[in-house]
């Protein structure tokens, strides 16, 4: 490799190993089958439609009530269908376009299913979901939901001068002149000289784009996940690899003969010490031991749903119930 603007790249199965104020990367692709009247799968698993139940013991695929403390959760769904509920009472159901970002601060507990709202076809999955770190002060704060719907993302489209387009949805931070959807107050994000631009860019074949600069003190990563050929200051990028590029210069993207996404990912480092153990993320092994007490003394508040892994009726529509319903949400509103 010969690029000064290419650090690394790595090819990606699932998990995208990240750096600092970024932890991690989850890509989760799910072939999921027809589903049942309990939205449930209704055949296996095979080698040519594979998918994961992850941790259910109900039948519906997903995550059941589990602890998170210390980072951020950033989920983007691609397609499929997502239920939340939480500790706080928060609850809601997204889907493909919607983007939800829980800030989880001193702890909470909270679930994701993925229910299988078509009986007469096929539910395909796919979500991104990113742990982002918080700075030490904003550890101690109480955790923090919100929805960003896809009705309500901003989007920019660039042309090219021979007329191809790019689509890139403003998820975090900025793009040129438009300005993401505000985050949860207590989030590294949320200032603006942190400069955390989260991207998710779609290229027609053959498109070309440029992606301004940042600050050289930057983390930036580039994912190109679907697509034939991306190509990077003449460095031919493949399907399903994770590119580290230099922060402080624009980058020039240009993509091959069949439609292209990539999610991008920069921002400011945090630069605090990192100790993580499973969904614990603080800044010592002292702060670890002692967040597990904690959660084994109080599990971050009562469970206030009859299951650990609750979901909504087929029927519910998106939306975002926070104070224990006090607050309803509908991406039309």
């Amino acid at each position: 490799m010969n690029s000064t603007l290419i650090y690394s790249v790595q090819p990606i199965e699932f998990r995208l190993d990240l750096k600092d104020p970024f932890l991690f990367t989850a890509h989760h692709i799910d072939h999921y089958p027809i589903g049942n009247e309990h939205m449930q799968p209704t055949t296996p698993t095979t080698d040519e439609k594979p998918y994961r139940m992850y941790y259910s013991e109900t039948g519906v695929p997903g995550f059941p009530e589990h602890p998170h403390t210390g980072f951020e959760t950033i989920t983007l769904v691609e397609s499929g269908y997502v239920d939340h509920f939480d500790s706080l009472g928060n609850s809601g159901r997204y889907a493909a376009g919607d983007v939800q970002w829980l800030s989880t601060g001193n702890g909470v507990e909270h679930c994701e299913m993925f229910p299988l709202l078509h009986t007469d076809k096929e539910n395909p999955f796919e979500l991104f979901q990113i742990w982002f770190n918080s700075s030490p002060e904003q550890k101690t704060h109480d955790a923090d939901y919100k929805m960003m719907w896809r009705e309500h993302i901003p989007h920019v489209i660039e042309t090219d001068a021979q007329g191809h387009k790019a689509d890139i949805r403003v998820v975090s931070g900025q793009f040129k002149d438009k300005e993401a959807i505000p985050r949860p107050p207590h989030s590294w994000a949320a200032a603006k000289e942190n400069k955390v631009n989260i991207y998710m860019i779609h290229l027609e074949p053959n498109a070309e784009l440029t992606v301004p600069a940042t600050t050289a003190t930057a983390t930036r990563f580039c994912y190109f996940y679907e697509g034939a050929l991306l190509k990077i200051e003449d460095e031919d990028i493949h399907f399903k690899h994770l590119v580290e590029l230099k922060p402080n210069v624009a980058i020039q993207l240009k993509n091959g003969p069949e439609a292209g996404r990539i999610l991008w990912l920069e921002g400011e480092p945090i630069g605090a010490p990192v100790a993580m153990r499973g969904p614990f993320v603080l800044n010592s092994d002292e702060e670890l031991n002692q967040a597990f007490a904690r959660y084994r003394q109080t599990h971050f508040g009562d469970w206030p749903w009859e299951s650990p892994a609750p979901v909504f009726e087929r029927t519910q529509p998106r939306f975002a119930s926070y104070k224990k319903g006090e607050q309803l949400e509908y991406p039309e509103a």
